[in-house]
């Protein structure tokens, strides 16, 4: 913090009021993450609002009846004297408020206030556009009423929720006469307009809903006004705890807030007689910040693991405080807190006495001696004797004085009466932090020489990525990323130097063998020794032939020996692995197995919420498709589509060994390819086939660098095909009904869309660093992989027509499926089937679903009725079609992979 100051008189008695301190400017709005949840809760509820309009008609009919009833004995007098004056106290209450914020110069709260309004005005017309239009019956009926004279009410009031937006956006909430005030004249006002009949429960609440969304929405887009205390504030909070300051600078080295959370801005204040004091100011948006990644952490880990992720600043700062006391308390070394003090209502701080020296992570390695990294230890010790957390024993909280002394800072994560696990974390972390520094082999030794070998081996189960900070995890991952580009740059060098010793010693084999050659054959020879030399030159070329098969077979044999060697010696491991082998070294029956701390993973959560709305999806389908038109189908046509999904596995193991130049069994593959059918349910489409054909490729033989590669020549080519039939289909769909050899223009659309698409993505660098970097890690090694399938011209064309007959046997089932229940005089041209079946095969492999269950189902039956097919039709079709390719090969699949896994195959 930059402070413009001037030396003390003498003899003033007001020099410290003289005193000034200023940041640089800082912004004057902010974009607040809880403004962000709230337009997030709002639009979730909104669409809670809508479902239960659309689905739960019977509720809001009796919630609608039951209303009319009671209010039929209502006085008529009362309801018309009511309506008037809360009609009338709606308006008037903001307009006061905004007098009364215009007097006090907070016109920028006004402003929000009209911009929210406005924009919720809006809204509330386009809302009532939409209903009148193009909603469905049911929502129409649960927003409106009936009125007399014909016509039917608003479905949401074009005037309350531009005030109950104007009312969030000005912060009339935190302002309790005022808000007491206005909700009372809102409730009226509801109350009035729902007995007289104008309205109903349901319209009010979206009012609000909308309201409240649009001002929350407002705030976050434009941003709330700065609540950071100045350096004028900061000052003057230090001297009403008795300090008197001179200067004031922000202190250098603050940790990403990203990771820090709410550890606050730090400061060095000079006063003007005494030592300096370390200053820590938390506010309400520096609270705020990693919000997300906190509230995250709680939702996804168990909760033995996590802290609130949201306290009051008031908690904050009574939180670390005693953190503070108790640390020094159980003889640890921690900054002394001398001071504490509310600057305002959005920010308190605290004040410590200042500790000079340096974090950790800003000390050459050469600093780092053995009695330092023991001396870390002893200060862990001394808050675990007291059962004392500290939660964040990272380099930036472990501070080094002028004199050596090791010092624990950002204590304020911490807990009192922490559990067992949470204390082992601690143990997990500091080891983890320290041997990124000095080794796992330093850093175990101090460790245990500290702590003891129990102690430290019982942190074993705790010794995984989930369990430490987020920046030691960051840094795990970029020294993975560098050691993989280790191991390949050594293999890849292993495979150049064999190749070249491989190149001469068949130099130096065919410089031996020519010589051998001229000394067999003397000047002068015979007529009949000519003959035999012929003769023997023949059989010699029959067993070169041999011979060259055979040193073929060798050279690959030794080629793979030097790779894997090479990757043997190359391969390193990494940090977590070497600190359990040292601690294994010392406790060889200490537990290892990692404790779970997850309560869900990411993808589970996405895929459970997926399955929620893809299970729904199919019950309503299966519940609206009549028993009788699936007695009526042409079990001929259902049998042949049973052929064409028992054809599409030999035509996916085609697709798979075009691009392995290496033999692998062809029967084999095509019982990998139906175990995959079982590996497509417990995983999305687009990972479970990759993952069991790279490890069945493996398991053959096939070296792993290889085998993902070949993998993803497969998945690149068959894109590449997917894209060009799907082209190609739409086109023919679009010129079949017409003279002119012209596409349609929903194929003209859709190619501009995808166009427009490509183009964002290379436009915007995050996307494209995003896409570059997925697709390089997908298709790495592709290009070496497919110069040899190049080579092998019958290898090339048994994957490219392994592609096209796996899409054909996949278009001819849903075909066959859809004649099973059209009897051929309601079926639609294959062109258009084929066109349907790629556009839902995309969409299912880009699902979260396992086997894109609910996406694909939604695509094909949305498809087919798109291209005139009737509903009555598409959907039993679209069922058959998915049981044949997706439920029933399930059971074989379980029992291929069963067979291959006993096999050591997979």
């Amino acid at each position: 913090m930059g402070q413009d100051t001037q030396p003390p008189e003498e003899g003033r008695a007001d020099v410290p009021e003289r005193v000034s301190g200023d940041e640089p400017l800082l912004a004057a709005r902010v974009h607040r993450p809880s403004d962000l949840m709230r337009l997030l809760g709002g639009l979730l509820a909104i669409a809670l609002v809508l479902a239960v309009a659309a689905f739960a008609h019977a509720t809001t009919s009796g919630l609608e009846k039951d209303i009319n009833e009671g209010a039929v004995g209502a006085p008529d007098v009362f309801v018309k004297i009511a309506g008037l004056v809360s009609s009338i106290a709606v308006l008037l209450v903001p307009v006061a408020f905004a007098i009364e914020r215009l007097i006090k110069r907070d016109g920028l709260r006004i402003a929000d206030g009209v911009l929210a309004a406005v924009l919720a005005h809006g809204v509330t017309l386009a809302t009532d556009l939409w209903v009148a239009e193009a909603a469905p019956g049911t929502i129409r009926d649960a927003l409106t009423q009936p009125q007399s004279g014909g016509g039917l009410t608003d479905p949401v009031h074009n005037y309350l929720a531009p005030v109950i937006a104007y009312m969030t956006a000005v912060g009339m909430a935190r302002r309790p006469r005022w808000r007491v005030s206005l909700w009372a004249v809102l409730l009226l006002d509801a109350f009035t307009m729902l007995v007289a009949g104008y309205t109903t429960a349901l319209s009010i609440v979206l009012t609000v809903l909308i309201g409240w969304t649009v001002a929350y929405g407002t705030l976050y887009a434009v941003g709330s006004p700065n609540v950071r205390p100045t350096g004028q504030t900061l000052l003057a909070g230090l001297r009403r705890v008795g300090f008197r300051p001179v200067t004031a600078l922000r202190a250098e080295g603050v940790p990403d807030a990203a990771d820090s959370g709410d550890r606050g801005r730090r400061y060095i204040v000079t006063l003007e007689d005494g030592p300096p004091l370390d200053v820590t100011v938390v506010d309400r948006e520096q609270q705020a910040h990693g919000f997300f990644y906190r509230a995250w952490r709680r939702i996804t880990l168990r909760t033995i693991t996590t802290r609130r992720s949201i306290v009051s600043l008031r908690q904050a700062l009574e939180q670390e405080a005693l953190l503070a006391y108790a640390a020094i308390a159980a003889g640890a070394n921690a900054p002394k807190l001398i001071a504490t003090s509310e600057l305002g209502p959005d920010a308190v701080m605290l004040v410590y006495e200042h500790i000079g020296g340096r974090s950790l992570d800003s000390l050459d390695d050469h600093e780092i001696t053995d009695e330092l990294v023991r001396s870390a230890w002893r200060q862990v010790k001394a808050l675990q004797s007291r059962r004392i957390a500290h939660r964040r024993l990272t380099g930036d909280a472990i501070l080094v004085d002028r004199s050596g002394r090791v010092v624990l800072t950002d204590l304020r994560g911490g807990e009192i009466a922490a559990g067992d696990l949470v204390l082992r974390m601690d143990v997990a972390q500091l080891l983890t932090t320290l041997g990124l520094r000095v080794g796992a082999e330093r850093a175990v030794a101090a460790a245990v020489e500290v702590l003891g070998p129990d102690t430290v081996a019982d942190c074993l189960p705790l010794l995984q990525p989930i369990a430490l900070s987020r920046s030691t995890r960051a840094t795990l991952r970029k020294l993975a990323r560098e050691r993989s580009a280790r191991e390949r740059e050594a293999v890849l060098a292993a495979s150049e130097a064999a190749k070249r010793e491989r190149e001469l010693a068949k130099a130096e084999a065919a410089g031996g063998s020519t010589v051998a050659d001229r000394a067999a054959v003397p000047a002068g020879t015979h007529t009949g020794a000519r003959a035999g030399v012929k003769a023997g030159a023949k059989a010699g070329a029959k067993a070169g032939t041999k011979a060259e098969k055979a040193e073929k077979k060798a050279d690959k044999k030794a080629e793979k020996r030097a790779l894997d060697t090479a990757l043997d010696e190359a391969r390193e491991e990494d940090l977590l692995a070497q600190i359990r082998q040292q601690v294994l070294l010392i406790r060889p029956q200490a537990p290892v197995e990692p404790v779970r701390l997850e309560r869900i993973k990411p993808r589970t959560l996405v895929s459970l919420i997926a399955g929620a709305v893809a299970a729904y999806f199919l019950l309503s389908q299966v519940a609206s498709t009549p028993l009788s038109t699936i007695s009526q189908a042409d079990w001929r046509w259902v049998a042949a589509a049973v052929l064409f999904s028992a054809l599409s596995y030999v035509a996916a193991a085609m697709s798979l060994l075009g691009f392995v130049p290496e033999r692998v069994g062809f029967w084999r593959t095509v019982v990998a390819q139906v175990a995959g059918s079982f590996v497509k349910i417990v995983a999305p489409a687009a990972v479970g086939g990759v993952a069991l054909n790279t490890r069945f490729l493996q398991r053959a033989g096939v070296r792993p660098g290889l085998a993902v590669a070949s993998v993803g020549a497969s998945q690149l080519f068959g894109l590449g095909a997917h894209i060009l039939l799907l082209l190609s289909f739409g086109y023919l769909t679009g010129t079949e009904k017409s003279q002119s050899f012209t596409p349609s223009r929903t194929v003209i659309a859709g190619l501009l869309t995808v166009a427009v698409l490509v183009l964002v993505v290379t436009a915007i660098p995050f996307m494209r660093k995003f896409v570059s970097t997925r697709l390089r890690s997908l298709f790495a090694g592709v290009v070496p992989r497919m110069l040899d399938v190049l080579q092998r011209p019958m290898k090339l064309l048994t994957g490219i027509g392994g592609m096209l007959l796996l899409t054909g046997a996949f278009v001819l089932c849903l075909d066959a499926s859809i004649r099973a229940f059209g009897h051929d005089s309601q079926s639609i041209s294959y062109a258009s089937v084929a066109v349907v079946f790629l556009a839902g095969n995309a969409l299912g492999s880009a699902a979260p679903t396992p086997g894109g269950v609910g996406a694909v189902e939604g695509a094909l039956t949305f498809g087919l009725v798109a291209v005139g097919l009737p509903l009555e039709v598409a959907t039993p079709a679209v069922l058959l079609y998915r049981l044949l390719t997706l439920w029933l090969p399930v059971l074989p699949g379980w029992l291929c992979f069963n067979w291959l896994t006993k096999r050591e195959a997979l």
